[in-house]
């Protein structure tokens, strides 16, 4: 069975960066545009991973839907990339609401397989 990602990025771009990368490794992946309809995603969808921008517009930032999404009993198990372009002093912030990893943007395809791969294991 394949794991499933959430992919969440204000930017259309970015969204279809990540999953150009990762669709053809085996994930099943959905989208959502902004930290409400993360919550919501991760809710229906209950991915292994999640790939969230930290600043976008709504009520509700990436940092704000992680907390959210890994306060929830069905989605705390998820693993959460962060990907920001803010500076790296919010990684401390990040990991303390439950992000794994912390990726600046602009980022390497390579880098965010290197790092999910790290996650999850090789595939074989």
């Amino acid at each position: 069975m394949n794991k499933k990602l959430l992919i969440v990025d204000d930017k259309r771009e970015i969204r279809q960066l990540v999953r150009a990368t990762l669709e053809f490794d085996g994930w099943d992946v959905f989208e959502a545009e902004s930290g409400d309809l993360a919550i919501d995603a991760a809710a229906r969808h209950r991915p292994d991973l999640v790939i969230m921008d930290m600043v976008m517009p709504g009520t509700i930032d990436g940092m704000e839907a992680t907390r959210r999404i890994k306060a929830a009993p069905e989605t705390a198990g998820c693993q959460v990339i962060m990907l920001s372009g803010s500076d790296i002093e919010l990684r401390d912030t990040a990991l303390e609401a439950g992000v794994t990893e912390f990726i600046q943007k602009p980022f390497s395809p390579l880098d965010l397989i290197e790092k999910i791969e790290t996650l999850f294991g090789k595939k074989n």
